[in-house]
């Protein structure tokens, strides 16, 4: 199984150190940034005010709810075993080119929420919205806008929930020990992770019954709490080692552009765990961004976009400079051999260790509990946010098809995948995972390139938006048919 997974993880991003994908990624989020002249600059202030400003409805959720619940999305375990996988993987240059991707993705972010919201709609009573949404009414192509509804009912209800909860098992398994090896019809397993594996399935089975509304709730509280948490105990370990941060820097600049690991490996890493990570492009947060209630698109589009920075900027950089400054890193594999050996050759990048070690050599005795405790938090919100995804996206399909008993599927089968992917090798939930960023973002890329060239109404959305406040007009409004946009009939 493992080898299938990666030959299609091969196919899927592309071969060699450039993978196609990431090359992809990158190009879209320059193309809209230049077309949006820098508007995840430009309009920064813009977007800390909006986050003060909305309120929720019966239908929808508040500006910063719907904020907290795509940051339950992006904030997850890409921030932790991401990072130090791209580090172990691609090197110290690897950090650069998430950097590069975060700030050229939060145009691509703006782009997506946007339309998101451009092309909502009222579904039982809460607003449902997101890119077979969009590619449906903008492309007018419903065979498009089913093959991205599939391919993310699959991503976000199979392959993406094994990569967060499986994290959560190593990190309990890191700081409790394996336990002893039980025999099952998966194999010979561990028995921390079987007891792990079934607490999550008790509390997660017990929230996603509870709606769109109940996951705003929650992630409302926990997200904000656990990434300041986190960024606090990132900072005191930086702070305490604050005169090696600039050649830290040096370090991530020099590796960028020279072979230590090649230019390739750094910049197809850091690409595909920023992109991971911080979900611009792939499609998952428009999902969240469609159900808040907003006076006008663009507003949804600028919040969406400073939820990049919070989760690449501010997370995955103080991840990064823990695992740097204190050295608990490796460079390479076994296999390929290390260009940095610092700590134990079997020490898996695919996994928190790399982080609970950094922790853990500051703050003895607390670095591998906080991280799992960290982690657990991370993760839980990203599989609430995962299954709201997936829920859509049948919700979606049931309109063309009839499809009795989609929803309780739905939940059994991500329940069960939780379980798979907490008990099973890191290597495979990542491949898997991958294999899940990989289909969503491809077609979703193509799709909102596609709708640029057939009408841009997200850039027409903005620059109304933009002359409505040059103008002093608090309650700024949405007309799609003055814009010349069609299909928005939620707007009408």
């Amino acid at each position: 199984m493992e080898s299938a997974v990666n030959f299609l993880n091969g196919v899927i991003w592309g071969p060699g150190a450039l993978p196609a994908l990431a090359v992809l990624c990158l190009v879209a989020g320059l193309f809209y940034s230049f077309a949006t002249r820098f508007v995840q600059v430009r309009m920064f202030r813009e977007q800390v005010r909006l986050l003060r400003t909305g309120t929720s409805s019966e239908q929808g959720i508040s500006p910063f709810q719907a904020l907290s619940v795509s940051l339950s999305g992006r904030v997850g375990t890409g921030n932790i075993a991401g990072v130090a996988a791209a580090i172990g993987f691609g090197g110290p240059g690897a950090v650069f080119w998430m950097w590069v991707i975060a700030i050229l993705g939060a145009a691509t972010a703006f782009i997506e929420a946007t339309l998101a919201q451009i092309y909502k709609e009222v579904d039982e009573g809460e607003y449902r919205g997101g890119p077979a949404y969009y590619i449906e009414k903008a492309m007018g192509q419903k065979w498009y806008a089913a093959i991205f509804a599939v391919a993310t009912i699959i991503a976000c209800g199979v392959l993406l929930p094994t990569v967060q909860s499986n994290a959560i098992g190593n990190a309990v398994v890191q700081t409790l020990g394996a336990g002893t090896t039980i025999d099952t019809a998966l194999g010979a397993l561990s028995s921390t992770k079987i007891i792990t594996g079934a607490v999550i399935v008790v509390i997660f089975g017990f929230i996603i019954f509870g709606g769109v509304k109940r996951i705003a709730s929650f992630a409302q509280i926990v997200v904000p709490f656990m990434a300041l948490a986190y960024i606090i105990a990132a900072c005191t370990i930086i702070l305490l080692n604050i005169t090696e941060l600039p050649g830290i820097i040096g370090m991530i600049l020099d590796d960028a552009f020279t072979p230590m690991a090649g230019i390739g490996a750094a910049f197809g890493w850091g690409v595909k765990r920023g992109v991971y990570s911080n979900e611009a492009g792939q499609g998952t947060a428009p999902h969240a961004a469609a159900a808040a209630e907003v006076a006008h698109p663009a507003q949804q589009g600028l919040v969406q976009s400073f939820s990049i920075y919070v989760d690449t900027l501010f997370v995955c950089t103080a991840t990064a400079f823990m695992i740097l400054i204190t050295g608990m890193f490796n460079v390479g594999t076994p296999e390929t051999g290390f260009h940095i050996l610092n700590v134990a050759a079997d020490t898996s990048a695919n996994s928190p260790a790399f982080t609970q070690m950094a922790i853990e050599s500051v703050m003895p005795g607390i670095g591998n509990p906080f991280v799992a405790v960290a982690l657990f938090f991370f993760s839980f919100t990203t599989l609430m946010a995962y299954y709201y995804i997936a829920e859509s996206n049948v919700v979606y399909i049931r309109r063309f098809v009839k499809l009795p008993g989609a929803i309780f599927i739905l939940k059994v089968v991500i329940v069960a995948a939780v379980f798979y992917g907490t008990v099973k090798a890191a290597n495979l939930a990542w491949a898997m995972g991958d294999i899940g960023v990989g289909i969503m973002a491809w077609v979703n890329i193509i799709g909102i390139l596609v709708i640029f060239y057939m009408g841009k109404p997200a850039i027409k959305a903005l620059q109304d938006y933009e002359a409505q406040r040059k103008n002093g007009i608090e309650d700024v409004q949405f007309d799609p048919e003055k814009l010349g946009i069609k299909n928005a009939h939620f707007w009408k």
